[in-house]
């Protein structure tokens, strides 16, 4: 059974940094990502690594401020986010698929930040 669980989220002012963290179990994918929804949007890409290669990419709003890795020994994809701004605000989700799908999603951690 596949489960991804996401935690690491929580309040923080502009400009802090957090870090999210996805527990991966049941199977490897290919393509291990982390999306955001904010209120009254639709859930939006903003990280993706591939799992072997370690490739990364990012979305416009948050490259060079975000970064993803996974830790094949805990068998976590983490999320480390600095210089977060108030627009970052969102319930972050962990998703694992291949490169034409994402399969799998995890239950989402909210990430608030304050002005």
């Amino acid at each position: 059974q596949v489960q991804l669980v996401e935690s690491g989220g929580g309040l923080v002012q502009a400009g802090g940094s957090l870090r999210l963290s996805c527990a991966a179990s049941g199977r490897t994918f290919d393509i291990y990502g982390w999306f955001r929804q904010a209120p009254g949007k639709e859930r939006e890409f903003e990280a993706g690594i591939h799992w072997n290669t370690r490739n990364t990419w990012y979305s416009d709003s948050v490259k060079g401020r975000f970064t993803i890795s996974r830790d094949n020994v805990k068998n976590t994809i983490d999320l480390q986010m600095n210089s977060l701004k108030p627009e970052d605000t969102a319930v972050y989700y962990c998703t694992a698929g291949s490169i034409t799908t994402y399969s799998y999603w995890g239950q989402g951690t909210q990430v608030t930040v304050s002005s």
